[in-house]
């Protein structure tokens, strides 16, 4: 049986043989330009005789350090939350699910500093909850805890969404299976949900990561500006932007490298991890 030259296309590619309109190409073009030149035309602003000690200054490194820590945790922070999050809203059908699900969305419209609002009336001094906690000893706003607090709050829609989107495609006909034959739920959720889902789960904690490294509006509003404490990297572009301008640019640029190493990382481990 003889194979013809578009059949060999179909099977080592069918989204190639079915191929795109023309047009399509024109507008994808300007996206990615509307996208790369921002960039390009930042690196050219760097001085990069000196830019080695703009970013290696104490300020920086104590930005960077507190950038890094506090996206970890809230990333930590974000899985604990955000995967059982993710399950209900996916495999449970209840009155008001869909009111749950937008509002577990609302982060991703508000602007970051009603957000930081949010989170200084309910965890400040007078706020909903932080009267009670200033009784119990613990002062949560202008504190590193309130920077993880505030990297949590707009980066767990980014989990939540991935993971639940993951869930739906996997199905459940697998978790039946393994319940059918007398596995736990925690059983099936360890053994069978997560790691079907994986690649969706290490997405959405990389956009999670991502968003906590770069938020500003929320952190500024609920946490402050204190160096060593609450001064994130993207506080301390904010304030260099004012002072001095190169070292603005020149950290602006770290943390734009910074986040296309983390994502690029993560898409060459999902490409190691699949059957294909």
């Amino acid at each position: 049986m003889t194979t013809t030259p578009t059949d060999r296309r179909l099977r080592h590619s069918p989204e190639a043989a079915v191929g795109l309109p023309r047009w399509a190409f024109v507008p994808a073009a300007v996206g990615g330009l509307f996208v790369l030149l921002p960039l390009v035309a930042m690196a050219t602003r760097v001085d990069w005789s000196s830019y080695w000690s703009l970013i290696t200054s104490e300020s920086a490194r104590a930005a960077l350090l507190l950038s890094l820590q506090t996206s970890a945790a809230s990333t930590v922070v974000c899985l604990v939350l955000g995967i059982p999050m993710a399950l209900v809203l996916a495999r449970c059908r209840f009155p008001g699910i869909d009111l749950l699900r937008s509002l577990v969305m609302v982060p991703l419209v508000l602007p970051p500093v009603v957000g930081g609002i949010a989170l200084l009336y309910t965890f400040g001094r007078r706020g909903l909850l932080g009267e009670t906690l200033e009784v119990a000893g613990l002062q949560i706003a202008f504190s590193t805890t309130a920077v993880v607090l505030a990297q949590t709050f707009v980066a767990l829609p980014f989990l939540v969404t991935s993971l639940e989107g993951a869930l739906r495609t996997a199905g459940a006909r697998y978790e039946v299976v393994a319940a059918s034959l007398g596995a736990r739920p925690t059983t099936v959720l360890r053994r069978v949900t997560l790691p079907l889902v994986w690649p969706g789960l290490l997405s959405g904690a990389v956009l999670s990561f991502a968003r906590a490294l770069g938020e500003f509006g929320a952190t500024i509003t609920f946490a402050g500006s204190l160096q060593g404490v609450t001064r994130t990297l993207p506080l301390e572009i904010y304030l260099q932007r004012e002072t001095d301008p190169d070292a603005a640019v020149a950290l602006s640029l770290l943390l734009v490298v910074a986040a296309v190493l983390v994502i690029a990382a993560t898409r060459q481990g999902q490409r190691d991890r699949s059957p294909l």
